[in-house]
This record gives structure tokens, sequence and C-alpha cells, in this order.
């Protein structure tokens, strides 16, 4: 809904897909979505629907459905995208059972699309008030990059274009999972120095999985990665931050979930990166522990006395 709205302040014509008639009612006879952005008016120019036949006279899609939810709505999607459709992929995680980017699900579904990824720091809350923030559009053509950057973003919204769908993909969704950590010390009062070393312990992490898979350092350090990860590890604005706390607190994780309508992706990102991890061998202590938590397999004071029991090594 926040990037319907900013879509709308630039001046296009939106079309915003829902599957809550609810919902879809709302925007179209009351401007609001009240039960996920109160207290925000609407462009009135905004239209909602539950129907995706629509999508066959659009020139640009943007994709915002639940990491795990996907593959199914891209299935029925399938019919309506034209060949050559941008396919701008907004959210953050990697598909749980297969362990694939969700650019590889939309390459198994809808391959005729041009896939493009948005990704970078910026809370629905912050964009859809209009308030300054700045992302990465990643696309295979740089062109395109910058196409759709001038075309989807404005003075408000900065848009800066990559060609590392990979990275910026990648930076997204580890982030989520490295914030749920975060949280957990949070809710635990572990103090601030202990916040700082887990994010850069994290980050670490988050580097070490995402170059092993192609991507570049540099992306990594941007906007989608670094500035990403800044931004969800250092405010219980986060969901997934939130939820990391709240654990930390000692509510138990199906209590969290069913009481939220807002996904926390990084939940089941956690298992299938720990997952890919442990097939390619690589050492992510954090994101290892969070998956473990989640999964109950793992105490949080386990887990944190297992991280601190680590040897002693150099830092590179």
């Amino acid at each position: 809904t926040a990037l319907a709205e900013t879509l709308c302040r630039a001046g296009h014509e939106v079309r915003l897909w829902a599957r809550n008639p609810a919902v879809v009612a709302e925007i179209n006879a009351r401007h609001t979505n009240t039960g996920y952005l109160p207290g925000v008016s609407l462009d009135p120019a905004l239209r909602a629907t539950t129907d995706l036949a629509p999508i066959a006279g659009l020139g640009l899609v943007l994709i915002v459905t639940p990491a795990q939810q996907m593959r199914a709505v891209l299935d029925d999607m399938r019919g309506a995208v034209k060949p050559g459709t941008p396919l701008v992929i907004c959210s953050k995680g990697i598909e749980q059972p297969t362990g694939k980017r969700l650019t590889e699900v939309l390459a198994e579904t809808i391959p005729a699309a041009v896939p493009a990824v948005l990704s970078g720091p910026s809370f629905a809350h912050d964009v859809v008030r209009g308030l300054p923030a700045a992302l990465t559009i990643a696309t295979a053509d740089p062109a395109l990059g910058r196409h759709l950057a001038e075309r989807i973003g404005d003075r408000l919204f900065r848009l800066y274009w990559n060609d590392d769908l990979t990275g910026v993909q990648l930076g997204g969704a580890v982030k989520n999972v490295l914030a749920i950590a975060a949280g957990i010390l949070d809710g635990r009062g572990l103090g601030a120095s202990a916040h700082a070393a887990l994010v850069t312990r994290g980050f670490a992490e988050l580097r070490r999985f995402a170059e092993d898979q192609g991507a570049r350092a540099d992306t990594l350090m941007g906007l989608s990665g670094l500035g990403d990860l800044l931004l969800t590890c250092g405010s219980v604005q986060s969901r997934n931050m939130s939820l990391g706390r709240a654990l930390g607190q000692g509510t138990q994780l199906a209590n969290i979930l069913a009481a939220r309508k807002s996904v926390s992706e990084g939940v089941h990102t956690a298992t299938a990166v720990a997952a890919i991890a442990k097939a390619r061998g690589l050492d992510l202590p954090v994101a290892s522990a969070v998956a473990a938590i989640v999964a109950g397999r793992l105490t949080i004071d386990a887990a944190i006395d297992g991280l601190l029991a680590r040897p002693f090594k150099a830092e590179d």
C-alpha cells in the first residue's frame, strides 16, 4: 500500500491487488487501509481490486507478496503478464522449501517476465508519509535499471540502480534473520555493546553467505545490504526485530505470530539460510542459532551461551 501510494504521488495511474475483499473495499470507499497503515489517508486515485486480470494491461508490475506465498501468486498471474513486462520483486526472503531466491521462483513461473528487484532501508510508515528514503533497484540491464529508477522514484523516494540481482536479494533476505537476533539481545537486555557486536559479526555472515552465491561485495556494502541491516536491526518498528525482542522477553513464537497481521520474513528465511549454509559448508553461527531457536531446537539462553563460548579467532 505504501509503494502504491508513492507511485500515485509520482503521478502514475496505479492499481493495487489484494486478496482480502474487505481491504479492497475499504481502500476504494474510504481511501484508508487501517489494518496495515492506521492513521494514513490514501490518494483517492488509488484503486484496489481482487482481480489479477487487469495486470494484462499494465506496463510495469511490482509484486510485494510475502516470499513464502510468492510462487502461488505468480502461478495465478502467469496468464495475465505480457511477455517482456518488467516485474519488480519487492519482498525480502528466500523460498523455504527450495532455498531459491525469488528471481529464481519468477523464472520458473513466469519466464517471459523481465526480473527486477527493489530493496533497501525503508519502513512502510515512513514511505507512505512522504519521508525521505533511498533504495536500490537491480536489473540485469543497467539501462532498464535507470529507466525504472526514474519511473518509480521521486525526490523523496530515491532509487539507485544496480545489476547485481543476487546481492540485492540476499542482503534484504539475510538481514531479516539477523534482525531477529538483534531483537532477542534487546529483549534480554544485553546492552548496546552486545548489539553492536552482534550486528557487526552478523554482517560478516551476510557477506560470507551472499558472496559464496556470487554477490558482489560493493552491493552488500550498499543500501540493500549494510543500509537495510542498520535500519532493521536498529528499530523495533522492524517486524523482525520486534519479533526477536518479544522472543527475548519470553513470549512464545506461536503467540507472537498469531497476534500479527504482517509477515516477519526472517522466521522462514532463517531455516532456508541455515540449510543452505550447511549444504555449502559455511560457518554462520548467528543465523544458525536463530534458525534453531525459531524451530524450537534450542533455547535462547543455550544459543547465547553457545555463541559466547565459541573459540577466539582472527577477525578476518
